[in-house]
């Protein structure tokens, strides 16, 4: 296995991380909210408000089950159309009310079935790029797990992006690609080279703004040392991005994905 993919192995570990895990270490006082005022409440996506350090920060991510049942439940963390909905509601209601956005993607991509295309998938992911690109209020966003295709960066168009150590970010899965580019999925993991998919190839071509490590001296850092750490970083860039001005914080982020 190539050190690429061994990193899309642990980026799809079933014990990482969840968005619910982290939102509870994080937060206190987290109020969930649903729905997306059209179709229905869509369990892939996880939102709502809570505080971190004192600050009111709307929070929404990707949400993976834990076993078979909960992934189902879940959906595997691959929103419909109206989980990007309820995610862009979430975050226009962040934006009429001054919270900033964090953002935790763990998603292989937007789910493709024929009813989410009947329902418009296409349109929920460019409307939130579209929308997010303007929004008024500091957006940061963490890829926690795999970040696939536009199902990711419909919850990234961020001021700032960042990654967990062993996540990983890309257009399509390695699986995908080969299939595509050679007709044999079976050459993923040569695919996942060639794709500089890791966090530190990301870093490496500014793709990313920071890298958050999951090991120290090669072991893994305690869950709850990981978190406290992870808790300090958000707050200090959440409070970094607040004293810039409205102008600022959409011109810096326009900016930042004209540059690609």
């Amino acid at each position: 296995m190539t050190q690429a993919m061994e990193h899309v192995k642990l980026a799809r570990e079933i014990d990482r991380l969840s968005t619910v895990e982290i939102i509870q270490e994080l937060c206190s006082g987290f109020v969930e909210l649903h729905g997306d005022r059209n179709y229905k409440d869509d369990k892939a996506i996880v939102g709502g408000i809570g505080k971190i350090a004192e600050m009111s920060v709307t929070i929404i991510g990707n949400q993976k089950g834990k076993n078979i049942e909960e992934n189902i439940f879940r959906n595997f963390g691959s929103p419909h159309p109206e989980g990007y909905r309820k995610s862009l509601r979430l975050m226009k209601q962040a934006e009429k009310f001054n919270r900033p956005v964090l953002l935790l993607v763990n998603t292989a991509g937007a789910y493709c079935g024929v009813e989410a295309e009947e329902r418009g998938q296409g349109e929920a992911i460019a409307r939130n790029l579209l929308e997010m690109s303007q929004l008024s209020v500091p957006i940061l966003s963490i890829i926690v797990g795999e970040g696939g295709s536009g199902g990711a960066l419909a919850l990234a168009v961020a001021n700032e992006v960042w990654m967990f150590e062993h996540a990983m970010y890309s257009i399509l899965s390695p699986e995908g690609f080969a299939s595509i580019l050679w007709k044999d999925s079976t050459r993923a993991g040569e695919a996942a080279e060639v794709m500089k998919l890791t966090a530190d190839d990301l870093l490496a071509e500014n793709i990313i703004e920071k890298v958050i490590p999951e090991k120290k001296e090669n072991e893994w850092i305690p869950r709850e040392e990981f978190l406290a750490d992870l808790k300090q970083q958000i707050t200090l860039k959440l409070k970094d991005l607040k004293s810039l001005t409205t102008n600022e914080l959409v011109d810096k982020r326009t900016a930042r994905f004209r540059k690609f």
